[in-house]
């Protein structure tokens, strides 16, 4: 089974949080709907900035373990190259999968479902 390992940050890229799952989507979902488990509100963990994909749990768990020692200037390292935006990864992973997020509608009007024809 695979397992992924991941770094996921806050809005303001001011923590960096190191874990290990194996349904990274379920994971970042669960950082949504628990938003003050391990932070307070303003330091919400909602940006997934990296992630591996590692085959066994043996090699993930060195990994993971690896990673956990390091400082804030080597995990920077380890995002910068393979994504220097720092931009969420989620919407990536969520596309792959197949999974639609329907948009929400922001104060819009909504079109009817039922259209009129209209004639000349």
């Amino acid at each position: 089974m695979k397992r992924f390992v991941y770094i996921i940050t806050d809005r303001n890229r001011k923590n960096l949080h190191v874990g290990m799952c194996t349904d990274l989507l379920k994971t970042i979902k669960f950082y949504g709907d628990m938003p003050t488990l391990f932070f307070d509100s303003s330091q919400q963990l909602n940006r997934l900035v990296y992630f591996e994909e590692i085959n066994t749990e043996e090699q993930a768990m060195a990994r993971f373990q690896q990673v956990s020692t390091y400082t804030r200037m080597q995990k920077e390292k380890m995002i910068r190259p393979v994504n220097p935006d720092w931009i969420d990864l989620t919407a990536g992973l969520n596309f792959e999968s197949g999974i639609r997020v329907r948009p929400t509608n922001y104060g819009r009007p909504s079109i009817p479902s039922a259209r009129r024809a209209v004639t000349f």
